[in-house]
């Protein structure tokens, strides 16, 4: 059986007059007209059948049948205020689950958490690491950091920062009978590359380098691997400015040259639209975008930011 229920603006302007024993208190409480709350107490008691309130001169009381119903209508409106600050607190806290390459977890995102942790202690971040596309109707996740052009229907996607590459190396590999000078000596070292080979091949391109085989080298799957690999001096990466930003701080590599090419799709924070405003959803959406606009001033030479 559907439930009969008067308005709730109504119950609400009935509850606040009540309170107040005042129509021109609960109109300043409620931010409409006396006229307002008088109609809404009018139809209300229309709609029940019964007088509510006494209406004297310069006051305003409670019938028998008013002061029955209000504690009853008050209890409702305490019981649903309860209920909206449980389920809020809720998402304002608790487990926050964010889908990620795993390279830009590894290399940037998992050393930065522990700020975000500082800020936000309520809200644990559980990092996800997946080459794939989350399918946010499908898998238990809040939302992702996807790289591309940032364009996915039916979803927010929020720029969170661009990209440069530029060779990279360990510092050992300045030293020997053939240091890293010019970009043509690249051509005694060996080339590291990630999936996308053509970008060694870009790069070349436009340091106006000949002679060096830019499909030559080992490739990895994940660009936290050809970083890696850099680190131990195995040859030469064509460097993420985002995924390369710790060691290049530490010094376990150098940047090599003057020439960057920027890369042609960004990093994205994204989620459905019809949780985009869901308080831990927002708390860590500005978190990371502000981590990504301060990098430099936290030690990150190769920028990030946009």
């Amino acid at each position: 059986m559907a439930r009969r229920l008067p308005p709730l603006n109504a119950l609400r302007a009935f509850e606040a007059a009540a309170r107040h024993l005042s129509f021109t208190r609960a109109a300043e409480e409620l931010n409409v007209t006396q006229a307002a709350i008088s109609h809404q107490v009018k139809g209300l008691e229309e709609r029940l059948g019964v007088v509510l309130f006494r209406r004297l001169n310069r006051s305003l009381l409670l019938t028998d049948a008013g002061q029955s119903y209000l504690p009853e209508v008050r209890d409702a409106f305490d019981r649903i205020a309860e209920a909206t600050w449980r389920i809020t607190a809720h998402d304002s806290a608790g487990v926050l689950t964010v889908s990620v390459l795993p390279s830009f977890a590894a290399k940037w995102l998992v050393q930065r958490l522990g700020r975000f942790r500082e800020a936000h202690p309520d809200i644990d971040v559980h990092v996800a690491p997946s080459d794939d596309l989350v399918d946010f109707a499908r898998e238990n996740v809040d939302l992702a950091i996807r790289y591309g052009q940032g364009e996915w229907p039916g979803l927010r996607a929020d720029r969170l920062m661009t990209e440069e590459l530029f060779p990279v190396c360990s510092p050992n590999l300045l030293q020997g009978p053939h240091p890293l000078s010019a970009p043509a000596d690249l051509r005694h070292h060996t080339l590291l590359h990630d999936d996308l080979r053509i970008d060694w091949r870009m790069w070349l391109m436009a340091a106006g380098v000949d002679g060096v085989d830019s499909r030559r080298g080992p490739g990895f799957t994940d660009s936290s691997m050809v970083i890696q690999a850099a680190v131990e001096g195995q040859g030469v990466a064509l460097g993420r400015s985002a995924l390369a930003a710790a060691d290049l701080a530490a010094g376990r590599l150098v940047k090599l040259f003057d020439i960057s090419l920027p890369a042609a799709v960004a990093y994205y924070v994204v989620c459905p639209e019809a949780t985009a405003g869901r308080p831990k959803i927002v708390a860590f959406r500005e978190w990371v975008i502000a981590e990504a606009v301060g990098g430099p001033a936290r030690g990150n030479p190769a920028g990030g930011g946009d």
